[in-house]
């Protein structure tokens, strides 16, 4: 019941809040006390509206952490969620990710979530001088399909600045391994 509550309040938006003020300033004239107490009363029903959203986002990070490499549509089907709004979740997580280990990067009108082990690796494999097909090559077991993601992976690392500059040059390491064999 509460939850449904919660449910048809935040359908008809920030509207009602407006709307609500109104009637307790028309109430407040009559009765300034029972004016006070449904003010206290909106004031807690409105920041309980949030506890869903907070309980929402801790338990969406601490899912994605688990995997090596994760899509927004797995992640809808997972949480039961519109897909529009996994991939706002997880537009929101890119915008935020400078301090974050793990990578969100966006490519083919979806989300690709990416934890710190892959990362840690790629950054690793990235360094030694491989290239995208060596470096698709290497991590392909662990969830990274096509070379465009790894481009988008190295483009959304580049942007947030976690990314060094390369050791060995991937003409170098080519060569290298050329002439080793």
């Amino acid at each position: 019941m509460f939850q449904k509550f919660i449910l048809i309040l935040k359908s008809i938006g920030r509207k009602w809040f407006l709307v609500f003020i109104l009637i307790i300033l028309l109430i407040f004239l009559i009765n300034p006390e029972f004016a006070i107490w449904m003010t206290i009363i909106t004031l807690i029903l409105y920041l309980v509206s949030f506890i869903p959203n907070l309980f929402f986002s801790n338990r969406f990070t601490r899912y994605i952490k688990k995997f090596n490499s994760i899509d927004d549509t797995t992640l809808a089907k997972k949480f039961n969620k519109p897909l529009r709004t996994i991939q706002e979740k997880l537009f929101d997580l890119s915008q935020n990710q400078e301090k974050k280990s793990w990578v969100v990067s966006y490519l083919n009108k979806h989300y690709y979530v990416y934890n710190e082990e892959i990362v840690r690796k790629f950054k690793e494999l990235y360094n030694n001088g491989l290239g995208e097909k060596e470096i698709l090559e290497s991590i392909h077991s662990q969830g990274i399909k096509t070379r465009a993601e790894v481009k988008s992976i190295i483009d959304t690392l580049i942007k947030y600045n976690k990314l060094e500059d390369r050791e060995i040059s991937v003409k170098s390491y080519r060569e290298e391994q050329r002439f080793k064999d």
